[in-house]
């Protein structure tokens, strides 16, 4: 009997990386998680309130397969209005998270052997879906000098025959970047040259600090026909268990993302639609809030880590994570966070784990500890940096 089939085997191996690696922990060791994009806060009550009014309501039987109409001309308003993307309600399709987006976008778009590049360090969950739809990731190197910031050429040299779609994270994970105009508008001269789409992951867009802001590159000229955007309820509101997310594209692209949709989920958990609802017609301080949090733990976080032996570390724009450099210990950062696994009860990601120009860099979730703890793993991350040898 042959198992599995050929697209499984000649897949990257899945790994959850330092998570992982923590699980073979006992459970009765204290460790500090700040390896997984978790948002620490609580889902807020007036989104609880609506999901349990919806089963009240009966709420409970199939839905529209793009997601409840209600919804839909929710997200649409809120496209419009926030990200300055103008689409029509049946341009959207309710999704499972952003993973599930992300996944009708290569699965309808791409043919064995085409090529999807990747902005390096890359968020490594897309690597594998690209691979199951038979196309091949190619990793562009950022600008790691100057901030990982996003350079024409060092994408164009990857561009090839087989090149059929760009992959961006805006903000950034795992380097915390925001994106400026000039940078998307780089990008997207690329895709415009060279006829590619462009599959954006804005999974960060509300949680973004020192009042930069968000562009979506889909608003860009010559953009709005060739850009899948994507978006989930994920990290501005708490909502990671949800599993709930959304994306949109040109009126022609919607028919064959469908189709997949049709055939691996039929549609969303309706009900909890109606949390998304609230959410994103609810009091935008709530968010603000949440946001003022994350921006206070990244002003500690950044400034402790600062403080450590041989550690540099950019301030990130947006997101919950820290990238912090640690080339001036001397060790390699595979090294460097197995041992403060194993002797500090810290767990952060290697900066490896999201491809080669994230070598000699930790990931460091600032979003998912309370403040208390966060300031706990600052103390221990300190005295295990101090002492290593100079």
């Amino acid at each position: 009997m042959k198992w599995p089939a050929e697209r499984i085997a000649r897949s990257s191996p899945k790994s959850f990386g330092m998570y992982e690696k923590a699980l073979q922990y006992p459970s009765e060791k204290d460790l500090i998680h700040l390896e997984l994009g978790r948002p620490v806060h609580d889902t807020p009550e007036h989104i609880k309130a609506a999901v349990v009014a919806a089963l009240h309501e009966g709420k409970v039987h199939y839905s529209d397969i793009r997601g409840e109409p209600a919804f839909r001309a929710a997200l649409a308003a809120k496209l419009a209005q926030f990200n300055g993307i103008e689409t029509a309600a049946d341009d959207i399709i309710v999704t499972n998270g952003l993973t599930h987006a992300s996944y009708l976008a290569f699965m309808a778009a791409l043919d064995p052997g085409d090529e999807v590049i990747l902005l390096d360090p890359c968020y490594p969950q897309h690597l594998n879906k690209i691979e199951l739809a038979g196309a091949v990731p190619v990793l562009a190197p950022l600008d790691r000098a100057a901030n990982f910031a996003i350079r024409e050429e060092l994408i164009e040299r990857h561009v090839s025959a087989r090149t059929r779609m760009i992959v961006l994270v805006n903000p950034a994970n795992p380097t915390g970047r925001v994106y400026t105009r000039e940078e998307l508008e780089a990008l997207a001269r690329v895709a415009v040259r060279h006829d590619l789409l462009v599959v954006s992951d804005e999974v960060y867009e509300q949680v973004i600090f020192d009042d930069r802001a968000h562009i979506s590159i889909a608003t860009l000229p010559g953009m709005a026909h060739r850009t899948i955007s994507m978006f989930a309820f994920t990290k501005a509101y708490a909502m990671d268990g949800w599993r709930l997310g959304y994306l949109t594209a040109s009126h022609e692209m919607i028919p064959a993302m469908l189709k997949i949709a049709m055939n691996d989920v039929t549609h969303v958990n309706t009900f909890i639609q109606y949390g998304g609802l609230a959410a994103v017609t609810g009091d935008p301080a709530i968010v603000a809030h949440m946001s003022a949090d994350d921006a206070a733990k990244r002003d500690l976080i950044v400034g402790r880590l600062r403080q450590m032996r041989g550690v540099r570390c950019a301030e990130p724009e947006g997101t919950i994570y820290a990238f912090p450099n640690i080339e001036g210990t001397g060790l390699d950062s595979t090294t460097l966070a197995h041992r403060l696994l194993e002797e500090a009860s810290v767990v952060v990601e290697d900066g490896a784990f999201y491809g080669s120009a994230g070598r000699g860099h930790l990931r460091v979730c600032f979003g998912s500890q309370t403040t208390e703890r966060l300031e706990e793993a600052a103390e221990r991350m300190t005295r295990f940096f101090a002492q290593l040898a100079p």
